[in-house]
């Protein structure tokens, strides 16, 4: 008989599909997809054939093709076959021939199920093959979801093959007697996954005869410590992350509370593509000088005295503004500019992003431009020259906003103004001085 009953538990129990679906079905002709096939017809559910050519083994691979077609049509059920260039993919992709034909069939099979309306991919996964992923992932390197090995369900693809083994799905197919095509590739050793099926996995079974069963029971203690650390970590998020406009803040002290460390600060900063290598010399980096930048693809993180911050990448476009005499409204960045040529010596106050500057003093063309490395000025009132760099750090201006900060630069390249902080003093409004400019931001 086959296994109808465990079948479709196994389908119920990690709720895969429901009966009423139609489940578009990846056959490669092999064993295990075969009786997949055999295993849908023969508990009554709905579902269509997929098979991919990839070209790739000459005459073997016409003939799967054409096995797959006769079994279709014993079956009763549609077929559709995709052809693939699979060795022109890989050259013009700079894959290995294994990628690209993985990548060339997922996609296809997610084309085919939207346009013809099924509602799952069904792969014929067994016991066996989660086996070989996690010793892949083992011998590769891996976190703790790669311990779980191949998941019964992951979005749209579903694997109702994984109650049983290699073993038991070969004991099925002989017992009906049920035809299938052997791929000559599976016997080499070249490639990672079959050197641990062949030679490795029987090593394994002689130390122990029930290594399915023990990796099984294993398999569900990963997943259960895998939920754990997802819940624990979803509650250090809720505890620590602080929303700040675009940015996120977390503690450092907090931080260096976490128990362990390495883990939970990984698992917390993964999803901005933080890598464990980044988030190790994160750790080195606690509690030692500020501002120092870590980087992921799409976010920076920094480390500000009190908090790390993790910020967006922005596209710098270093950008830069000139100022001619007789100008009177401008637009720099998120700013709308205004200036005024005043005869009286008026001094704006209270509004910190309007200043008044001794007229004579300015050397057009004026520049607006972001703060640089090596910027200095003369801090109203202060006869000496501070860095901004310095500067910054007094006011508390975190790491990643120092660039968003304008900066109104003479013709000399003296700064006038940090737009929105301090003024210069060299160009302060005193009773000597005979007119003003005034200099008003606003934010769009």
């Amino acid at each position: 008989m086959l296994p109808i009953k465990q079948f479709t538990r196994f389908i119920t129990e990690n709720s895969l599909f429901d009966q009423q679906d139609a489940i578009l079905l990846a056959v490669s002709g092999g064993m295990d997809s075969v009786l997949m096939a055999h295993l849908f017809k023969a508990a009554g559910f709905n579902f269509g054939i997929a098979h991919c050519n990839f070209q790739l083994r000459g005459q073997e691979s016409i003939n799967d093709q054409l096995f797959c077609e006769a079994l279709a049509q014993q079956l009763e059920v549609p077929i559709y076959i995709k052809k693939f260039d699979t060795l022109l993919h890989a050259s013009e992709q700079k894959i290995s021939t294994q990628m690209a034909a993985r990548n060339l069939r997922y996609q296809w099979f997610e084309e085919t199920r939207v346009q013809h309306n099924y509602t799952a991919i069904a792969l014929a996964h067994h016991q066996n093959d989660a086996i070989e992923t996690i010793l892949l992932n083992l011998i590769r390197g891996t976190g703790i979801a790669g311990m779980h090995g191949i998941l019964p369900k992951n979005g749209h693809l579903v694997r109702p093959l994984l109650f049983l083994t290699r073993d038991e799905i070969k004991q099925a197919i002989d017992a009906h007697d049920i035809a299938f095509v052997e791929d000559s590739s599976n016997l080499s050793t070249k490639y990672a996954r079959n050197k641990i099926r062949l030679e490795i996995v029987p090593k394994l079974k002689e130390l122990n005869p029930q290594i399915e069963q023990t990796f099984e029971s294993n398999l569900r203690h990963f997943k259960n410590l895998e939920l754990l650390l997802n819940n624990t970590v979803k509650a250090l998020k809720n505890e620590l992350f602080i929303c700040v406009d675009e940015d996120i803040k977390i503690s450092i002290a907090k931080v260096k509370r976490l128990e362990p460390l390495p883990l939970l600060l990984f698992n917390l900063l993964k999803d901005f593509g933080f890598n464990e290598t980044t988030v190790n010399d994160l750790i080195l980096a606690l509690g030692k000088q500020s501002g120092k930048i870590f980087e992921a693809p799409g976010y920076q993180l920094i480390t500000d005295r009190e908090y790390f911050i993790i910020s967006k990448k922005k596209i710098v476009n270093n950008l830069s503004l000139t100022i001619n005499q007789g100008d009177h409204t401008l637009n720099y960045g998120s700013y709308k500019v205004g200036i005024i040529y005043e005869v009286s010596p008026l001094i704006v106050k209270n509004n910190p992003l309007s200043v008044s500057v001794d007229a004579d003093e300015l050397i057009y063309p004026l520049t607006l431009r972001d703060w640089q490395q090596g910027d200095f000025f003369y801090p109203l009132g202060m006869s000496e020259r501070k860095k901004l760099s310095d500067f910054f750090i007094n006011q508390k201006i975190a790491q990643n906003k120092k660039s968003q900060i304008p900066l109104l630069v003479n013709g000399n390249n003296q700064i006038i103004w940090i737009v929105g902080y301090r003024p210069d003093d060299r160009f302060k409004v005193t009773d000597k001085t005979k007119k003003v400019t005034i200099f008003e931001f606003i934010k769009f």
